[in-house]
């Protein structure tokens, strides 16, 4: 070999090792060179297994640490061993304790391996994470940004789009003209669970139905969701749900008597017979706290509690929708490592359907 092309393919091996991943596109402008040059290079590099090449972009391949065992080799089947798939999102628990679960199933069954950055929901942490995986070798990311309404508001996220790999949004969503609506995602469609608790109650004879709920990502789809089903069904409107003066800078337990105090005042001035309250955790600490106030439960008010983390686990067990956390996170890792592999298909934007579990 010449020994420009050593020092030229030396200069792609550091500027990997420092960076993480680079698009071999963008790399061959830096070093003012062809793209079929270029890909000579990598296709050599990658035969030595000094770099890993996937879809475009090439990663660092993770140095042995000393006396450390070797990794177990991807199970049998697996075709993407090696890679190393980046994960940001708010918390590993709760809601997104399944979702990064099913990620993590699909990531390992094809030989590849997760890692996980946390926000707790800090203004910006998002942005540092994504750039933090991506600088350990990160060939791809999954990602939940940090978005109140869980969309895109104007100005905000456009980052998302202009990483330098493969990119799935996780139960978030950009808005038509914003930059990462191009961008492939997998949401829980929760407008329609919504719809669907609305119908069912709906179905065994409510007309006047209530939606409880804190102002979380979720919610604005809870919300156009409830109203469309009310429309469409031709109920009586719940009295309006009315957010307080500030209402961002209440506590915790401000908001939660905010909320107690209308599902009271909605049954037993408004006519309210059901209603919808996300999430489990607060229908639990809700309900008994409306039955000392007089307010029976179902008899008075007929409860779904929307997540279903633990609704199954109440005195009375409730009936709860239950969005799909594990499969969305599955799905959005499989399409992940498919656009890492080469499929260069239409983006997508999948959309999964809750479930309503009825529980007597």
């Amino acid at each position: 070999m010449r020994p420009h092309v050593d020092q030229r393919q030396a200069q792609v091996l550091a500027l990997v090792r420092a960076r993480g991943s680079v698009r071999v596109a963008e790399l061959a402008v830096e070093l003012g060179i062809s793209p079929v040059t270029l890909r000579r290079d990598v296709e050599a590099m990658a035969a030595r297994g000094e770099i890993h090449r996937m879809h475009g972009v090439i990663s660092r391949v993770a140095e042995p640490v000393p006396g450390r065992a070797a990794a177990p080799g991807p199970r049998a089947g697996g075709d993407a061993a090696g890679l190393v798939v980046g994960m940001v999102v708010p918390t590993t628990e709760y809601y997104y304790a399944d979702v990064v679960r099913g990620a993590r199933e699909v990531v390992e069954a094809r030989g590849a391996r997760l890692t996980v950055g946390l926000t707790r929901y800090l203004p910006g942490e998002d942005r540092t994470q994504a750039d933090r995986l991506l600088s350990t070798g990160a060939g791809g990311l999954l990602l939940t940004p940090n978005w109140d309404s869980g969309a895109a508001g104007p100005g905000e996220g456009a980052w998302t789009a202009g990483l330098p790999v493969p990119v799935v949004l996780v139960e978030r969503w950009a808005p038509p003209g914003h930059p990462g609506a191009a961008l492939d995602r997998v949401v829980s469609d929760h407008a329609h669970g919504a719809a669907g608790a609305v119908q069912h109650l709906a179905e065994r004879g409510h007309r006047r139905i209530a939606l409880a709920s804190q102002e979380t990502p979720t919610s604005a789809r809870l919300r156009a969701g409830y109203e469309a089903a009310v429309a469409a069904l031709g109920l009586e409107p719940a009295p309006p749900w009315s957010p307080a003066p500030g209402a961002g800078a209440l506590s915790v337990a401000d908001r939660f008597a905010r909320t107690l105090e209308y599902l009271y005042r909605a049954v037993t001035e408004g006519g309210v017979t059901a209603a919808l309250i996300h999430s489990d955790t607060d229908a639990i600490m809700l309900i008994p706290r409306l039955q000392a106030r007089g307010v029976r439960v179902p008899e008075d008010l007929a409860v779904i509690t929307y997540d279903d983390e633990v609704a199954g686990l109440a005195d009375v067990p409730l009936s709860a929708v239950a969005p799909a956390k594990r499969e969305v996170g599955a799905r959005a890792a499989g399409l992940l490592l498919d656009r890492l592999a080469g499929d260069e298909s239409p983006r997508q934007h999948l959309e999964l359907l809750p479930r309503l579990s009825v529980r007597s």
